[in-house]
């Protein structure tokens, strides 16, 4: 077996409405096409606009998740419960191939 861990292993997710479900799902969605365009990263133009291209369609269902949230009166994040979820959801990780890869 591998390193990774099951799913049983994993934190559970901290209850979120559906919009917040869309706003941590999509912004990950992004930081992966982020990650893909990252030119530190990456070899191939090519592999590099498609990512910027779906970046586009991330950013208006974004967009929407959260003007959902503002529309029904959910005018704060709730910062920690977010961050929960990012971290179950591997988003340390997934934020940190938009950065310059490290070298040590």
């Amino acid at each position: 077996m591998g390193s990774h861990p099951c799913p049983s292993d994993l934190p559970p997710l901290p209850a979120l409405t559906r919009a917040e479900c869309d706003v941590v799902d999509t912004y990950l969605e992004a930081l992966d096409l982020m990650g893909r365009i990252n030119p530190a990263r990456g070899s191939d133009t090519y592999r590099s606009l498609r990512a910027a291209q779906g970046l586009v369609s991330k950013a208006v269902r974004l967009r929407d998740a959260l003007t959902l949230m503002h529309e029904r009166g959910e005018s704060e994040l709730h910062a920690e419960t977010l961050e929960r979820a990012l971290r179950v959801l591997d988003g340390e990780r997934r934020a940190g191939l938009v950065g310059p890869p490290r070298r040590g």
